[in-house]
Parts: C-alpha cells; structure tokens; sequence
C-alpha cells in the first residue's frame, strides 16, 4: 500500500507490505532508481516482515529535497535525519536496514546513532575513491573555466558552454539528474563514511557483486573490517546489482540472514 509523509519540506512516498505485526524492514534503494528496483527484496521478505519501502527525495514519487536552512544542497546526512524521522513517525521499533548503493550510505549513518534489528549493506556506497592525479586536474580546470569564462565570454553563453562540458565529463547519473538532484550528488559522493562504521553495533551482512565496478568489492572488504560486527558474502559474475544479476541465490542468504 502507498502511502506519504511530509518530512524535511519533502513529500515523501512509501509503499508498506507483508505481516502488519511482523518486524519491520526499511528498503533504501541506490541513487536514480526507486521503490520498484528493490522490489524482489520486498518480495523475499513479505511473507515474515513488515518491509516499509521508500521513495528517497528526489526519486520516484517523491520530491526533490529543497536547500538546507544554510542554504546548501542536501547531502546524505539530511536523507538519513529523513529516514529516520520516518521511522519515528511509524513506529518501528529497532527496524533491520537494508540499503542499496545510495541506500547504503543512509543505512550506515542510521546504524552508526541508533537502534536498530539487523543491517544488510548490498553494493554500498559510502568509501570516498581514491581519486588519480588526472581527476583533480579535470575538477580545477573545471572550477577555472567557472570563474573564467564569464568574464571572456558573457555570463549566458559561458553557462550553456560550462552546462555542455558538464554533460559530457560526468556520470550517466549526474548528466540525466535535475540541477538540484546534481549538487545533492555532488555533495553527497564527497562524504566520506567510513569514520562511522565502528561505531555499527547491530549485525550487518555485506553482499556484494564481485564485479561491481561502481561500489568495487575492495569497498566491501574494507566495510567488513571496520564494522565489529559484519559479515561478506559475493557472487561471482554479478556487478553493482548483485540482488538483481543472482535473485535467487540473493533471496536464501537475506532470508537466513534476518530469521
């Protein structure tokens, strides 16, 4: 069943499935996708679970988040207070997590200050990359021409100019993203989590493609070491989508994990 909740200046869509008395479950899919992408996830739990599934701002149904009182975009800390007031408001008490990707980051901030049942991270993100020499060069010669250009050129041809450049060096995810969704990503890959992961004192099961390319699987080794409590499990052949390129060996190891 849909439902929403006005949080944070948000209007938040969330679909609530399976046993009412069961225990809850809050499904956090990654960045550009939303509730349907993790739906098998819900499928797999329904039966024993109350799964409380979530439109994160600005996918979906809901809304894009609005600037911070400060004036800044949103990073993952101001989805996770989301989150978390949510679960407030419905009254879960210690819920399992369960993030993918994007989803992840949330999960690891909820875990790291409050209580929760058991977290499954899948292909998470929340490590900052190391970053080479020719991806510093590209971002300063980026925040040069922002300056520059302007001055040369005129401030509306320089923005369509800088706007083209942009669309062609970023991610697919970045160039198909609305300007506000772009400085929420922007800000959001920046924050570096893995300060957070001692402090994760519920269970947590990592599962991961051994090809992901996005979040890669020495992420996950890392998470593993830093977090008291956790677990790895990897499929081979599968990528960023583990639950989805592995479904059912996906659906056996969750289930055992949070009997």
């Amino acid at each position: 069943m849909e439902k929403t909740a006005e949080i944070n200046g948000v209007e938040l869509h969330y679909s609530e499935s399976g046993r009412p008395d069961g225990k809850p479950v809050v499904l956090m899919h990654g960045w550009g996708c939303e509730r349907a992408t993790v739906a098998s996830i819900a499928a797999a739990l329904e039966e024993s679970r109350r799964v409380v599934s979530v439109d994160l701002p600005g996918h979906g149904r809901s809304t894009e988040p609005p600037l911070t009182a400060q004036g800044q975009p949103w990073g993952v800390y101001e989805y996770a207070d989301t989150i978390e007031k949510l679960i407030a408001g419905l009254g879960l008490e210690r819920p399992a997590l369960i993030g993918h990707s994007y989803g992840g980051r949330i999960a690891i901030i909820l875990g790291s200050r409050m209580e929760t049942g058991r977290i499954v991270l899948v292909d998470s993100a929340g490590i900052k990359p190391k970053r080479p020499l020719k991806y510093y060069l590209k971002v300063y010669s980026f925040k040069a021409m922002k300056k520059l250009l302007p001055a040369v050129m005129g401030k509306k041809r320089a923005e369509a100019v800088i706007e083209r450049r942009r669309r062609k060096a970023g991610s697919a995810d970045y160039s198909q993203a609305s300007p506000m969704m772009r400085m929420v990503m922007s800000r959001s890959v920046n924050q570096d989590l893995r300060h957070l992961l001692p402090a994760i004192k519920a269970p947590t099961l990592l599962i991961w493609g051994e090809n992901d390319t996005a979040t890669p699987l020495s992420d996950a080794k890392l998470m593993e070491k830093l977090i008291p409590d956790a677990g790895l499990v990897s499929f081979k052949g599968a990528g960023h989508y583990s639950f989805l390129d592995n479904p059912g060996q996906f659906r056996a190891v969750i289930r055992n994990f949070l009997a």
